[in-house]
C-alpha cells in the first residue's frame, strides 16, 4: 500500500471516530447559506499556483485552477462580488523596524512576495481578475485581519462568503476563522482548496466543517450561486 493511501486509511479512520465525538458534544452544526453570495479566492496567485516557489501548491492545475473557473463563471453570469486575495510585502529586509511581515518571517519565506516581484504575487492567469472584481492585498494569514475585507463585504450586503484557495492549514483556515467570527455565513468549497503536504487539505477540511464553516461540493456552490441569481434577477 504506497504512502498516500496508507495515510487516507488512517485519517478516515480518525474521521470517523472524530466525528461520532464531535456529534456527541454538539459540534458539526450547519451554518448554511445565505441570500448574498460572494465569493472569496485566497492567495490563488503565481507564488502558490505556479511550480518551483517555496509557496507552490499541489493539485492546483488538474483541481483547483478549474474548479474556481467554474466558480467565477458562476459569479460573473449572476453578478456576485468577487474578490481575488493575494499577499506581497513592501519592506522584506528584516532588520529594518518598519518591515510589514511582522515577525512571519522567523516561520517561512515571506520576503520571496516581495511588492516589486510582481510575476509571484500577481494573481494567476488562468482566474484573471476582470473589471468590477476586487484584488486585495493582505499581509496576514486571514484575508481578514488589517484588511477592508470586512467592510467591502458588508456594503455589498453580502451574508455568505464562498471561500477557495490555499492553504488549508493556513490563509483558508484564518480566513474562514475571522469570516465566521465577523458573521459571515462560512462556506468552504471542498475541491477548491489546497496545500503542500500529505493529509493537510483532508485533515483542516474535516476540522473546519466541525467548527468554522460548511464544507460543500463544488457542484452545490455552483448550484447556489445560480440559484441565488435567478431569485435576483426575479
Amino acid at each position: 500500500m504506497s504512502f498516500d493511501k496508507e495515510l487516507d486509511a488512517a485519517l478516515n479512520a480518525a474521521f470517523e471516530k472524530a466525528t461520532a465525538l464531535y456529534q456527541n458534544r454538539g459540534f458539526q452544526r450547519r451554518v448554511g447559506f445565505g441570500r448574498r453570495p460572494a465569493l472569496v479566492n485566497v492567495d490563488l496567485a503565481n507564488a502558490w499556483t505556479r511550480p518551483g516557489n517555496p509557496f507552490t501548491c499541489e493539485n492546483i492545475d488538474e483541481q483547483i485552477i478549474p474548479g474556481v473557473q467554474a466558480l467565477l463563471a458562476a459569479c460573473r453570469r449572476n453578478g456576485h462580488p468577487v474578490v481575488h486575495v493575494t499577499t506581497c510585502y513592501q519592506v522584506t529586509d528584516p532588520t529594518v523596524a518598519a518591515t510589514d511581515m511582522g515577525l512571519w518571517h522567523c516561520k517561512i519565506p515571506v520576503e520571496v512576495v516581495a511588492a516589486d516581484k510582481p510575476d509571484l504575487w500577481a494573481i494567476d492567469s488562468r482566474i484573471e481578475p476582470i473589471p468590477g472584481e476586487q484584488v486585495l492585498i493582505k499581509k496576514r494569514a486571514s484575508a481578514f485581519a488589517g484588511t477592508y475585507l470586512s467592510g467591502f463585504l458588508r456594503a455589498n450586503g453580502v451574508d455568505t462568503i464562498l471561500v477557495t484557495g490555499v492553504t488549508a492549514s493556513a490563509c483558508v483556515r484564518t480566513t474562514l476563522c475571522d469570516g465566521l467570527a465577523e458573521g459571515f455565513r462560512t462556506i468552504a468549497v471542498k475541491e477548491c482548496i489546497g496545500d503542500r503536504v500529505p493529509g493537510a487539505v483532508a485533515w483542516n477540511l474535516f476540522d473546519i466543517d466541525a467548527k468554522f464553516a460548511d464544507v460543500e461540493p463544488l457542484s452545490r456552490c455552483i448550484q447556489y450561486l445560480d440559484e441565488v441569481g435567478e431569485r435576483k434577477a426575479a
